[in-house]
């Protein structure tokens, strides 16, 4: 399968990454930093400076690259969780416009898309943004995959947090695995994969 991974270098498209080429994907990374496209191109994938927010630039490269699957995999988090209330406005806008350009891309080529959203609670401000993400692609009979709060490496927890815990190599394990997945919503924990929609 040809997959374009949006947000291929970050914590979870990181893990992915490596994953999706050992199963014998084509995979066509996004990342935001240019910096970060020689460990892509090592990783044997064919990679994209995209800022998904771009509307024509990511119809262009979607077009171009003609996926078969798009995968949204974008955040927009800071370092600690301590400063999230920061970055709720940017996060909310990589939820819809983002969203929003990636949806719209893969249905003029065709490709199916899987978006990340979250299994837990958050501040009212993120609620529409997470709702709209879910509507938009569950509309195109597209996969959402609810994880847990994220913990390991790269992340704001060293050990679980919660119960609903989700280590980052979990959660890029679950998602290789969900890929044929048919439509709707799989909440993704540490305890398991479970569909709830």
């Amino acid at each position: 399968m040809r997959i374009l991974l949006a947000g291929a270098t970050g914590v979870i498209g990181a893990r992915l990454v490596p994953l999706l080429v050992a199963a014998g994907h084509e995979v066509i990374g996004l990342t935001r930093s240019p910096e970060k496209v020689p460990s892509l191109l090592a990783a044997g994938v064919e990679a994209r400076v995209v800022d998904i927010l771009e509307r024509d630039v990511v119809l262009r490269v979607v077009e171009d690259a003609a996926p078969d699957l798009v995968m949204h995999q974008v955040t927009d988090l800071p370092d600690s969780r301590a400063a999230l209330v920061l970055k709720l406005r940017a996060l909310g806008r990589v939820r819809t416009v983002g969203t929003d350009n990636l949806v719209e891309a893969a249905q003029v080529v065709g490709a199916r898309v899987i978006a990340q959203s979250i299994a837990f609670a958050v501040p009212a401000p993120a609620r529409g943004p997470v709702k709209h993400l879910e509507h938009e692609v569950l509309k195109t009979s597209g996969l959402v995959l609810r994880y847990g709060e994220l913990w390991g490496e790269g992340t704001w927890f060293d050990a679980p947090h919660g119960d609903r815990a989700l280590h980052v190599d979990a959660a890029a394990t679950a998602t290789a695995a969900a890929l044929g997945e048919p439509s709707g919503i799989l909440q993704v924990l540490d305890s398991g994969t479970t569909r709830v929609g």
